[in-house]
C-alpha cells in the first residue's frame, strides 16, 4: 500500500519528535559549564540549541515537535507516591537555563509541547502512534533508553549527542530483547534514578535471559518457583510489585493532546526575538549569523550582568545628592524603591533608596549600611529632609513595584508618599491575573526577558544570609538600582497593553491604584488585640482537647496519638473495622476530614476526632499564634493585605490571615472577641448582605430573583418557597437550609453530587432541587449557559466593572479541567464584582474619613465586611455615612443592603 503522505504537512518526510528533557540533562552534565560575564550559566542552552539546529538542518521540511516535561507530578505519582522521590533537586544553574531554552525554541518557530500530568515520553509515544496510524514514519531524537519500547518498523530512535541510530535490530542488539519486551526488561531491573522497584540484583543480562527463556514478564512471574538461588528468592520477594513497576515504565501512547501530528508544522523564525536572546546570552557567533544570513553552528559565552542595559551610580556625597535631587525635581516620572532590614514593614529600618528617571540610568542612595569598613554615607535625616518634598508632592508622578510596602516604611519615617501614578505589580495583575506571578523577578523575565539580580545573590541564603545593612554598598547599589530601572522599563512595557483595553485600564486607574494608600493606612493603623484573652482561651482549648483525647481513647479502647493519621487509621479500620470510604494514593484508608465527616454520622470516634481537630486548629493557628504577632511598640496586630494574589480581584491577607478567622464555631467567635476597641472607642462592622446573590440577580436579570430582593424578602426562604412549591409562611427550617445551600452552591458551580453531600440527600434528589431551581429562576439558568458560551468564545469573563479573569482551560479536552474552568466562569463575575464593589467602597469611605473631622479609622477588610475603630461620640455619624457610601458603591438593578453592628469588640459588632 502506498503511503498517503503527499497531503500531510511535510509530504513523505518523517515526523521528528525531540525529547527535550532528555537532552537538557545530558547537555548540562556532558558539556562545558559556559557562563556569561555576569555568571549566568549557558552550557545547557548552547548544547540543546546546537542539537536542535543540527536536527532542523538534517530533517529540513519535516514536521517537528520539541517536547519537555511539565513541572509538578504526573499520573505515575498517583500510581506510586515514591516515584522519582529520591531524585535530587534540579541544580539552580540548570533550572535558570530552562526558560531561555524554551524562548529560543519558540523564536526558532519550532512547535514546543509541555503537557501537564504526563511526561515528555508519553507525549512522544502518543504522537508517534498518531503518525504510525497515518502511515508516516517517525524519528525520535532522544538519549533515554526507555524510549526503545517505542521502536517499530515505522519508529526509529536517534541520539544526536552520540550520533547513533536505533531501529528494531539495533534494540535487540543493544538490549538483548525486542522493543515489545523493553517494558518487561525495565520492570525486572527497576530504576534507581526514578525510584522504580525491580528485582534486587537483577541487571541487563539476567533480565534479558529470563525474557528469552520465559517470553514475557507474565511468563517470568508464572515460573518464579522454578528459578533457583538468591536471585530466585529476590524474584519471589518482588512478585507483588512487578506489575506496578511495569505500569511505571510503560510509555502511555493515548494521551489526550490539543494538537495532532498534522499541526506540527515549523513556523518562520522570529529573528528579532532570536537576536535579543542571543545577545543576552552572548552567543555571538549565532548573532553574527543572523546579521549576515550565514548558516552555521557553535556559540560563545560572556557579556552583561543580566541582559538589562543600564548605568548606575552611588549617591554618597552632598554634590551627588544635589544632582539627583535636581533630576528628580525635573523628571516626568520617578521610579523609586526602598531597601530595608526587614519584610515586616512595622519593624523595617531604612538602608537605602534607589531612583530612576529614564530607562537605563539609575542611582542608589545608601543611608544605613553597617559593617566593618563600610564607607561614609549621607546622614539619614539629611536625606529624608531632601526627599520628603519630592515624595510627598502629589504632582510628581511616581512608579514602583509593590509600592504599598514602601509607603508603609516611609510613613513610619514621617513621609506620606503622594503622587503614586503607577505600580507595575498591579499593572500586571489587572492585565492578566492568572498569567503568572506578579513579583519583579518574574515580571522582568516575562516582559523584558531580563534575569534580575536576586536578593540571595547579594545577601546569601539560609543560615548564612546577612541583613541588607550588612551587604557591601557596591553590591547593594547594583541590586537596588536595578530594581528602580526595571520598574521604569516594566511600566513602559505593560502600561500600553493596559491602555489598549480601556475597561482594564479603568479597573487599574479607578480601583486598584487608589486602593494602595487606603490599604497602607489600614495596615499601619493595625488592630488592637487582647493578648490576655487569647492566652485564657488557649488554656481553655488545651483543657477541652485533653478531655476529647480521653473520650477518644475510651471509644478506641486504648491510648493512641490522636494527631497521627497513621495511628488513627489503624484504630478506625483495623481495630474497630469501620468501613473504608476512600483510600490515599498509596492505597491506605483515608482519614481526611471529608471521610471522618461521613463516618461521624454513625460512629462516635470519628466525631470526637473531628471536634479535636477543630480545637487544635484554632489553638495552633490563632490563640497561640496571634499574641506572637502583636507589635511590641504599638500593641496592635498589623496584617498585610495582598492585591495581586486572588485571581478574581478579592483581597487576601497574611500575618495574620484575617480572612480565615472562623465564625461558625463558638470558639471562633471568641477569637473575634479578642479584637477590641481601646477605652472610649467602639468597633463598628459594616457588612454587605448576600452581595453575590444580589450580583447574580443583576447579571441574570431573572425576574423572580430580582423581585425577591426588591421586596426585601428573606432570599433563602423565597427560594425555598419557589423550589418546594409552598408559601413563604409554609417554608420549614430544613427547606430554608436546603435553599441556602442551593443559592450559594450554584454560585460556586456546585454539582448535584456536591449538593447532595452537603445536604445529606441522594444525588438524584439533589438534581431534582437544582432542576426545580432553574425552572423557577430561568434567567439564572440562561445567564449561566450564556456565560459558559461567551467564556469558550473569548477565553475570559468580566465583572460589572470590566475586570477580566482569563480561563486558559475553558476549551480543554480533559473534562475535569474544562469543567473547573466553567465553574470559574460562572463564579468569577459575581465574586470579582463583589471585590470591585467593596474596594470602591473602601476608597470612597477612606476619602470621606480623610476629609471629615470624624475620629474614626478603617482598620480591617474581611470578605464583604469593613471594620472600623471609632470614638463613642462619633458612632452614629460613622454608621450613617458608611452605610450610605457602601450602598452607593455600585448601581445594580437590585438594592445593595449593608448591615451595621457596633460593639466593644469585633464579635459584639455582629
Amino acid at each position: 500500500m502506498a503511503k498517503q503522505g503527499n497531503d500531510q504537512p511535510g509530504g513523505d518526510k518523517p515526523l521528528l519528535l525531540v525529547d527535550g528533557s532528555s537532552y537538557l540533562f545530558r547537555a548540562f552534565h556532558a558539556l562545558p559549564d559556559l557562563q556569561t560575564s555576569d555568571g549566568f550559566h549557558t552550557g545547557a542552552v548552547r548544547g540543546v540549541i546546537s542539537m536542535l539546529r543540527k536536527l532542523a538542518k538534517d530533517y529540513q521540511g519535516s514536521p517537528i515537535a520539541v517536547v519537555f516535561d511539565a513541572k509538578g507530578k504526573t499520573f505515575r505519582n498517583d500510581l506510586y507516591a515514591e516515584y522519582k522521590a529520591h531524585r535530587p533537586p534540579m541544580p539552580d544553574e540548570l533550572r535558570e537555563q530552562i526558560q531561555p531554552i524554551h524562548d529560543i525554541i519558540r523564536a526558532m518557530g519550532l512547535p514546543l509541547l509541555i503537557v501537564p500530568d504526563v511526561e515528555a515520553d508519553d507525549v512522544i509515544g502518543t504522537l508517534a502512534a498518531q503518525a504510525t496510524e497515518a502511515q508516516r514514519d517517525t524519528v525520535v531524537s532522544t538519549g533515554d533508553k526507555d524510549m526503545a519500547q517505542l521502536v517499530t518498523d515505522h519508529v526509529t530512535l536517534v541520539n544526536t549527542m552520540t550520533d547513533t541510530r536505533l531501529d528494531r535490530a539495533g534494540v535487540i542488539d543493544k538490549f538483548g530483547v525486542p522493543p515489545e519486551r523493553i517494558v518487561d526488561y525495565l520492570a525486572l531491573m527497576g530504576d534507581s534514578v526514578d525510584n522504580i522497584p525491580g528485582v534486587a540484583k537483577v541487571g541487563p543480562k539476567t533480565a534479558a535471559k529470563w525474557l528469552a527463556q520465559y517470553d514475557s514478564l507474565e511468563g517470568v512471574i508464572a515460573a518464579a518457583d522454578e528459578i533457583k538461588g538468591k536471585v530466585g528468592d529476590n524474584l519471589r520477594d518482588a512478585l507483588d510489585q512487578l506489575p506496578l513497576s511495569r505500569q511505571l515504565t510503560e510509555i502511555k501512547c493515548d494521551v489526550e493532546l490539543d494538537v495532532h501530528v498534522t499541526d506540527l508544522v515549523p513556523g518562520p523564525p522570529d529573528e528579532d526575538a532570536l537576536r535579543e536572546l542571543f545577545r543576552r546570552l552572548e552567543f555571538k557567533t549565532w548573532l553574527e549569523e543572523l546579521e549576515t544570513g550565514a548558516d552555521g553552528e557553535g556559540g560563545e559565552a560572556g557579556g552583561g550582568r543580566n541582559g538589562s542595559e543600564f548605568e548606575w551610580e552611588i549617591v554618597d556625597t552632598p554634590a551627588a545628592l544635589d544632582a539627583w535631587t535636581a533630576r528628580l525635581e525635573s523628571a516626568g516620572l520617578i521610579a523609586f524603591d526602598t531597601e530595608t532590614t526587614s519584610l515586616n514593614y512595622m519593624d523595617a529600618e531604612l538602608v537605602g533608596f534607589s531612583f530612576c528617571v529614564e530607562p537605563g540610568r539609575a542611582a542608589y542612595l545608601p543611608v544605613g549600611h553597617r559593617y566593618a569598613g563600610a564607607p561614609d554615607q549621607l546622614p539619614l535625616d539629611t536625606v529624608l529632609e531632601r526627599l520628603k518634598p519630592i515624595l510627598e508632592d502629589p504632582d510628581r508622578p511616581k512608579v514602583g513595584q509593590n509600592l504599598k510596602y514602601d509607603l508603609n516604611v516611609l510613613g513610619r519615617y514621617g513621609i506620606e508618599v503622594r503622587g503614586v501614578a503607577h505600580d507595575t505589580m498591579l499593572e500586571s495583575y489587572v492585565l492578566d491575573s492568572v498569567g503568572g506571578r506578579h513579583n519583579m523577578d518574574d515580571l522582568a523575565k516575562r516582559f523584558l526577558g531580563v534575569d534580575t539580580i536576586h536578593y540571595e545573590d547579594v545577601a546569601g541564603k539560609g543560615a548564612k544570609q546577612i541583613g541588607f545593612d550588612e551587604v557591601p554598598v557596591e553590591q547593594a547599589a547594583e541590586y537596588a538600582a536595578e530594581d528602580a530601572d526595571v520598574a521604569m522599563k516594566l511600566h513602559r512595557e505593560i502600561w500600553p497593553r493596559l491602555e489598549a483595553a480601556p475597561t482594564l485600564a479603568a479597573v487599574y486607574r479607578d480601583i486598584e491604584l487608589p486602593l494602595v494608600p487606603v490599604l497602607s493606612r489600614m495596615e499601619r493603623h493595625g488592630t488592637l488585640v487582647d493578648g490576655g484573652l487569647l492566652a485564657d482561651l488557649s488554656a481553655e482549648l488545651a483543657e477541652r482537647m485533653e478531655a476529647l483525647k480521653a473520650q477518644a481513647w475510651s471509644a478506641a479502647g486504648e491510648e493512641f496519638n490522636v494527631d497521627s493519621p497513621k495511628q488513627l487509621q489503624v484504630i478506625l479500620f483495623e481495630k474497630l473495622s469501620l468501613p473504608v470510604l476512600k483510600k490515599t494514593p498509596k492505597g491506605q484508608p483515608s482519614t481526611a476530614e471529608a471521610v471522618l465527616q461521613d463516618l461521624a454520622v454513625d460512629y462516635e470516634l470519628p466525631r470526637l476526632i473531628m471536634d479535636y481537630r477543630v480545637l487544635a486548629k484554632l489553638k495552633s493557628t490563632y490563640t497561640d499564634k496571634l499574641p506572637l504577632q502583636i507589635n511590641q511598640r504599638t500593641g496592635r496586630i498589623h496584617t498585610s493585605y495582598h492585591q495581586a494574589v486572588a485571581a478574581t480581584g478579592r483581597l487576601s491577607s497574611s500575618d495574620p490571615n484575617l480572612q480565615n478567622i472562623p465564625i461558625r464555631h463558638a470558639e471562633g467567635r471568641r477569637i473575634r472577641q479578642a479584637f477590641v476597641a481601646p477605652p472610649g472607642r467602639k468597633i463598628l462592622a459594616a457588612d454587605y448582605s448576600q452581595i453575590e446573590l444580589r450580583i447574580m440577580a443583576h447579571l441574570s436579570g431573572d425576574q423572580g430573583l430580582t423581585r425577591a430582593f426588591e421586596e426585601d424578602q428573606d432570599i433563602h426562604r423565597a427560594t425555598a418557597a419557589e423550589v418546594f412549591g409552598c408559601t413563604l409562611d409554609e417554608v420549614t427550617g430544613e427547606q430554608r437550609r436546603s435553599a441556602k445551600a442551593i443559592n450559594f452552591g450554584l454560585i460556586y458551580g456546585m454539582s448535584a453530587f456536591g449538593l447532595g453531600r452537603q445536604l445529606g440527600i441522594s444525588r438524584t434528589l439533589a438534581q431534582e432541587y437544582i432542576d426545580r431551581y432553574f425552572e423557577r429562576y430561568p434567567g439564572v439558568h440562561a445567564y449561566m449557559e450564556q456565560t459558559r458560551a461567551l467564556a469558550r468564545e473569548q477565553g475570559y469573563v468580566e465583572t460589572v466593572f470590566g475586570r477580566r479573569l482569563y480561563l486558559p482551560e475553558i476549551n480543554a479536552k480533559q473534562p475535569p479541567r474544562r469543567q473547573g474552568a466553567e465553574r470559574a466562569a460562572i463564579n468569577a463575575p459575581m465574586q470579582g464584582t463583589a471585590a470591585d464593589i467593596i474596594k470602591r467602597a473602601m476608597i470612597t469611605v477612606d476619602a470621606w474619613l480623610t476629609e471629615s473631622a470624624l475620629d474614626a479609622l478603617l482598620i480591617m477588610q474581611v470578605h464583604d465586611e469593613l471594620v472600623f475603630e471609632v470614638a463613642e461620640s462619633h458612632v452614629t455619624d460613622l454608621e450613617e455615612n458608611v452605610r450610605a457610601r457602601m450602598m452607593q458603591a455600585a448601581e445594580l438593578t437590585v438594592p445593595l443592603l449593608v448591615e451595621v453592628g457596633v460593639g466593644a469588640n469585633w464579635d459584639e459588632a455582629h
